[in-house]
C-alpha cells in the first residue's frame, strides 16, 4: 500500500465529499498523530465544539477552518527542526515504547513514531521520514537492510531478544496443549 503525504491526503478527501475529509482528519488523529481534539483545537484556533461539530458530520468546515486545521498539521507533521530518530514499527510495538525522548550522551533526542503494516508500508515510512528530516531509522530486521539501500541516514535494526524467547516458549506451551 503505498502511503500518501497526510497532508496531501486531508487536501485530497476535502475535495471529494465532508464525509471523506471526516474519515481522514479522523485517522490523522488518531492513528497517525494519537492526538486528541483538545490538542489540535489548541494547535489550530479553533473551538473545540467546532472540530467536534466537524468531526460528527455535524457542520461542514468553510475554507478558513480547513486552512487552519492543514495549518496546524502542517505543525504537528513537522515540528521545528529538531534532531529525530525515525521509529518503523507495527502499532503494538509501538505502543509498548513508553518514552518519547532519549537521552543520548547528552543529547536528548525525539522519537517520532511511523506505524506500518506491512513491509511496503515499512519502505515507504522509512523515505517519507528521511524526508521529514530524520537523523536516522530504527525499524525491524526483515526490511532493515531494503530501507538501508533507499535512505542516506543510518540504519539501526530491532533485535528483540527477550521477546523473542519469550514468543519461542509461548509457542511451544500452546503447542503441548
Amino acid at each position: 500500500m503505498v502511503q500518501v503525504d497526510p497532508i496531501d491526503r486531508i487536501m485530497r478527501a476535502a475535495l471529494v465529499s465532508d464525509e471523506e475529509f471526516v474519515t481522514a482528519l479522523n485517522d490523522l488523529l488518531r492513528h497517525d498523530l494519537r492526538i486528541s481534539v483538545r490538542e489540535l483545537s489548541e494547535k489550530s484556533g479553533i473551538a473545540q465544539s467546532s472540530l467536534y461539530k466537524i468531526l460528527h458530520g455535524r457542520r461542514s468546515p468553510n475554507l478558513s477552518t480547513l486552512r487552519a486545521i492543514v495549518r496546524a498539521l502542517r505543525q504537528l507533521y513537522h515540528v521545528g527542526n529538531e534532531d529525530f530518530i525515525g521509529l518503523i514499527a507495527a502499532r503494538p510495538v509501538l505502543e509498548s515504547v513508553e518514552e518519547r525522548m532519549a537521552e543520548i550522551d547528552g543529547h536528548r533526542m525525539r522519537v517520532r513514531e511511523y506505524p506500518v503494516h506491512t513491509m511496503e508500508d515499512a519502505i515507504v515510512a522509512a523515505v517519507r521520514a528521511e524526508r521529514e528530516g530524520a537523523i536516522a531509522i530504527v525499524c525491524a530486521p526483515i526490511v532493515s537492510s531494503i530501507i538501508e539501500q533507499l535512505v542516506h541516514v543510518p540504519v539501526a535494526t530491532i533485535i528483540p531478544r527477550e521477546s523473542v524467547q519469550q514468543a519461542i516458549e509461548l509457542a511451544a506451551r500452546k503447542a503441548w496443549l
